[in-house]
């Protein structure tokens, strides 16, 4: 009498969420130290301490593998919570200040600057790099300006802001928040500014977006 087959292991199982992590996280930290073109598929998979096959049970190729990296450093410091308006008693000053520091610390941290770097000097190379300076913006910044444009509608449908176009009011809000210290830190021009110097950037910035974007 054969015995009955075994269902295979299915992708939800714990131990493959762990080697998938442990590939983003490898993905996360070897992108931005050696770039797109710098790092293979092999090392990523020795720096998450799994088979280069695992490697792609997960992430079909290298693109693939590129633009969920992207995606998952910005989710972790701008998780889509940050963009919930949630029960309306909190003022709305005070969330787009939280918004406005998440985002300041993402733009400013060590791997999107790297990041960035890496997409100017593609670009400057003139090497046919566009599909990967898509995906990067598709990931990274557009999915960014998606959640805030969405928060923006539904701040001006409750009456907490007046925004008749917010694809523009979204670029307004983070073009105010960079300000020049991001292009100055890009170029290497000063280091990122401390806690209380970016707070109060950040709170001059949104007291400006809400001169032209609140409601009266």
């Amino acid at each position: 009498m054969t015995e009955p087959r075994r269902k295979p292991a299915g992708p939800g199982r714990p131990k493959d969420l762990e080697k998938r992590q442990a590939i983003l996280d490898a993905a996360k930290r070897l992108f931005p130290l050696h770039g797109y073109d710098g790092i293979s598929m092999d090392a990523i998979a020795a720096e998450a301490g799994v088979s280069k096959l695992t490697v792609y049970s997960h992430f079909s190729d290298k693109d693939t593998l590129f633009k969920e990296a992207i995606k998952a450093k910005c989710e972790e410091q701008l998780p889509r919570d940050r963009f919930d308006l949630g029960s309306g008693n909190r003022p709305i000053r005070e969330r787009l200040i939280d918004l406005g520091m998440a985002f300041r610390a993402l733009v400013n941290s060590s791997e999107a600057v790297a990041m960035y770097r890496t997409m100017a000097a593609q670009a400057a190379g003139g090497n046919g790099s566009s599909k990967l300076a898509q995906l990067f913006f598709e990931a990274g910044p557009r999915r960014t300006l998606d959640e805030f444009e969405s928060l923006l509608a539904r701040a001006d449908a409750g009456g907490a802001l007046r925004v008749p176009d917010p694809v523009v009011a979204a670029e307004h809000f983070f073009c105010l928040i960079k300000g020049l210290c991001h292009m100055r830190v890009l170029i290497g021009c000063c280091e990122p500014p401390g806690e209380a110097e970016t707070r109060a950037h950040v709170e001059r910035a949104v007291d400006f977006f809400l001169l032209a974007y609140g409601a009266r």
